[in-house]
């Protein structure tokens, strides 16, 4: 296996090549790279792809493989890895052991090399074959890391197509672990991982070497790096693999800061993600990551932001509150939701009422996350902003505080904790007061948790020390409110009665149906 491995490798050319070339690489033409164009890079290798796996068929003619001749040697001829520019260069040379104007030659026989795909889900199958793909690997991360001068176009275009044919996958239906179920939302599952990864590792650091080199000239290098690769590269974030994502992550925020035409898109391209993932799936493993490279880039938006912005809060980040996995991505969401404020804080009030829309009935887990963005968004929200929401928002938190799960309770009486929303509450107090106090009451009297009971006094203490006169003014109302349900609650109940007996002492004719309480059954008998 080794030797048909070997045996695909561009040898050096003998002397006595036709063309009386001596074995020193020819100047290539912009036209012998420019036929293929940023078509090469599709992940799965094309016919005229290159070298792709390692049983190829040696008389095959692919680019990036030797060519089999009756006579003379073997030697590289590809629009993409044109023969002029590879000629005469052993990939497994080390750079070193060649003059600096031969190490750009070497490093494009040297990526081709790589270009061919093992199975990595037998470790026996290809050892030999794996460690030299490894080791030359390491070594272009290496030449990346220091290099000195401009990466060319071949070079460029050999980089890009390689980590395509590594990295573009489609994962298949058992690569998930919670096939059918939204991901992440059992925390307690174990991450799945990728059995390539030692290898999958070193391609995306020489990728990420690579965009971020200061030797790569951005306006030669997005003609590669181009809105298809781009796509191929969001696709991959739907891994099992956390530590795929978290490299995809990083190579996706630097292609964004280097490549300012493709901004746009990569922003497009991300929301289409979360609407699939929103409306359709409700199921998608880079949700996380995909919202962390979002933070950093709204805490970049300028001034005054776009009406494209506005629209990503309105239409993706507050419905991304709905699903049930929330807790996979909740820190990102959160973070991405107050950047946003601190750019532009009248956007608070639409946040808070997009939250109460999307406020979680059953999930108690769902409603402390809730709470706690809630007085995230409350420290920085100013007097105006938060007038426009007080009464809705204080009635939602009432509910919360008399919820008999006692973290949601004990998590709606620490906003009172917090001096800046303590600050506005007595600002405005005549009319949260009367919202809350009912909620208080019932709490002191009623809630089962020592910690909730406690807490409740507290708050009720600080209401007395803001307004007194108000809180007993307010205090009264309740107690005369309560009075008179209690007393409709009572008629209610004499009426029922009432009605209970007068049934019970109707004679039952004919096929009547007829509702007989066991208290009217006791009677009659």
């Amino acid at each position: 296996m080794l030797k048909q491995f070997l045996s695909r490798l561009p040898r050096k050319a003998l002397k006595g090549d036709s063309g009386g070339d001596s074995g020193s690489p020819r100047t290539t033409t912009p036209r012998s790279t420019s036929r293929t164009g940023p078509s090469g890079l599709s992940g799965t290798p094309r016919s005229n792809g290159g070298l792709s796996n390692a049983n190829n068929n040696s008389n095959n003619n692919h680019p990036g493989q030797a060519q089999q001749r009756p006579s003379g040697p073997k030697r590289m001829s590809s629009a993409v890895f044109p023969a002029s520019v590879v000629a005469g260069i052993e990939p497994l040379v080390p750079f070193k052991d060649v003059p600096g104007s031969e190490k750009m030659n070497l490093f494009v026989s040297k990526v081709s090399l790589c270009c061919v795909t093992f199975d990595f889900t037998d470790p026996t199958k290809n050892s030999i074959e794996k460690d030299v793909k490894r080791q030359t690997l390491l070594e272009l991360v290496e030449f990346v890391s220091s290099a000195s001068m401009k990466f060319s176009e071949p070079a460029i275009l050999a980089t890009c197509r390689m980590c395509a044919i590594n990295l573009f996958r489609v994962f298949p239906p058992n690569y998930r672990s919670n096939s059918g179920v939204g991901g992440g939302e059992n925390e307690d599952d174990e991450p799945t991982f990728d059995p390539a990864w030692p290898h999958l590792q070193i391609v995306y650091e020489l990728l990420l070497k690579f965009v971020t080199s200061s030797c790569l000239d951005a306006k030669v290098a997005k003609k590669y790096i181009d809105h298809a690769f781009i796509l191929r590269l969001l696709e991959l974030f739907d891994s099992d693999d956390p530590r795929e994502r978290d490299c995809l992550k990083t190579i996706l925020h630097r292609i964004y800061g280097k490549f300012m035409v493709h901004r746009p898109f990569i922003r497009k391209s991300i929301n289409n993600i979360f609407y699939k993932f929103l409306f359709e799936t409700e199921r998608h493993n880079g949700v996380a990551e995909l919202l962390e490279i979002f933070g950093s880039i709204i805490s970049g938006f300028a001034l005054p932001l776009k009406e494209e912005h506005r629209i990503f809060l309105w239409r993706v980040l507050i419905p991304l509150h709905k699903p049930k996995n929330l807790g996979s991505y909740f820190q990102q969401l959160s973070y991405c939701v107050t950047q946003f404020i601190e750019k532009e804080p009248k956007l608070a009030s639409v946040v808070i009422k997009g939250l109460l829309k999307y406020w979680p009935i059953t999930s108690s887990q769902k409603e402390v996350m809730f709470l706690g963005e809630l007085e995230e968004i409350l420290e920085a929200v100013n007097m105006v902003e938060f007038q426009k929401v007080m009464v809705p928002l204080f009635s939602r938190i009432a509910s919360s505080i008399n919820s008999s799960h006692f973290q949601v309770s004990e998590r709606a009486l620490f906003f009172w904790n917090n001096d800046h929303i303590v600050n506005l509450i007595a600002h405005n107090r005549q009319a949260i007061l009367p919202i809350i106090l009912p909620a208080l009451e019932k709490n002191a009297h009623n809630h089962w948790n020592q910690a909730v009971l406690n807490l409740t006094l507290n708050v009720r203490k600080l209401f007395v020390e803001m307004d007194d006169q108000l809180f007993l003014s307010i205090h009264a109302q309740y107690m005369e409110e309560e009075a008179r349900q209690s007393s409709e609650a009572k008629k209610r109940k004499e009426a029922w009665e009432r009605l209970e007996n007068a049934a019970s002492l109707q004679p039952v004719t004919g096929n009547i149906a007829v509702l007989v309480t066991p208290r009217a059954t006791k009677i009659a008998c």
